[in-house]
């Protein structure tokens, strides 16, 4: 039986930490910026094309390994490449898990994007708070992420701060929203 737990740890951290990085590189010229502040609408699209990047990226991923482990299971069977491990319902069920590992990278990608964002559209203060919130944010997933994988909790989430304030300054720099 496979742990539940252990499968859901890399699409929903990929997906909160990449949902939470697209939103300040794509918006933080309105975040920090001199630009127009966030909208719920702007929320709502780069939000999509968080769900859309982290979803196909990892379902790739997912899929690629999978099959390259049918694959290496063949070889190591002495079965025929036409009617390997891949053929059976084993390949099929390659494509079930990395579509279940897309979902969740999707969802949680989207979540990371959309959260922080709609936070800024609602705020009438200055769009920074909402940065600030995203990389904080961006620090308790470095937390969690050490209790996962039994690390260093302020490490984790330091790396993690920092890897989102040089992401919100290259978002600045490029002023994509």
């Amino acid at each position: 039986m496979k742990d539940a737990r252990k499968d859901m740890l890399l699409p929903v951290s990929l997906g909160l930490a990449d949902g939470i990085l697209n939103a300040l590189t794509l918006a933080s010229a309105s975040l920090v910026g001199n630009s127009a502040h966030v909208t719920a609408g702007l929320a709502v699209r780069i939000s999509i094309a968080a769900l859309v990047t982290a979803g196909f990226a990892m379902f790739v991923g997912a899929y690629s390994e999978a099959r390259g482990t049918l694959r290496h299971g063949s070889h190591q069977l002495s079965l025929p490449p036409d009617r390997g491990l891949a053929n059976t319902r084993l390949g099929q069920g390659a494509v079930r898990y990395a579509a279940e590992q897309c979902g969740l990278a999707s969802a949680s990608s989207m979540a990371g994007a959309l959260l922080p964002l709609l936070i800024a559209a609602a705020l009438p203060g200055p769009g920074w708070i909402a940065a600030l919130i995203a990389i904080t944010a961006l620090g308790v997933l470095g937390v969690g992420l050490a209790n996962a994988v039994l690390g260093s909790k302020v490490r984790w989430a330091i790396t993690l701060v920092i890897g989102g304030a040089v992401v919100t300054a290259v978002g600045v720099w490029i002023k994509i929203a």
